[in-house]
């Protein structure tokens, strides 16, 4: 558990290793240790890796800003790769909310590689449902 949120609560992020390391409604932050199950055949972060991280950071976000009685699901997802991350280096990302309505909310997530080099830019927009 991380700032109230159980990493459990998201098993495919568990699963790949996500580790959340802030986790508030007005920003969420999370690490996770590019292993080589999730690179492509060169090594390098698969870009399906690097969409779910920043969704599943842009979904706490997006919980944590609903109220109660209230979830969100992923409706729309725009992901711009800038560069790449090696198996056995550690990526870092950062989602913030560009919009934060009654029926959805908008993220922006930012992936980082070590030494702070630009590996991925995800903007995410949130529905919000009846849970």
């Amino acid at each position: 558990m991380t700032d109230g949120f159980d990493i459990s609560a998201l098993p495919f992020a568990a699963l790949m290793g996500l580790e959340i390391t802030h986790a508030a409604p007005d920003r969420v932050e999370g690490r996770l240790v590019v292993r080589p199950d999730l690179c492509t055949a060169g090594g390098i972060l698969h870009g399906g890796a690097a969409m779910a991280l920043a969704d599943s950071l842009g979904a706490v976000g997006a919980f944590l800003s609903t109220p109660a009685g209230m979830r969100t699901t992923t409706l729309e997802s725009k992901t711009n790769f800038i560069g790449g991350a090696r198996a056995g280096t550690t990526v870092t990302a950062v989602s913030t909310p560009l919009h934060v309505g009654r029926r959805s909310s908008v993220w922006t997530t930012r992936i980082e590689g070590e030494g702070g080099r630009l590996v991925a830019v995800v903007t995410q927009t949130q529905m919000t449902v009846e849970a």
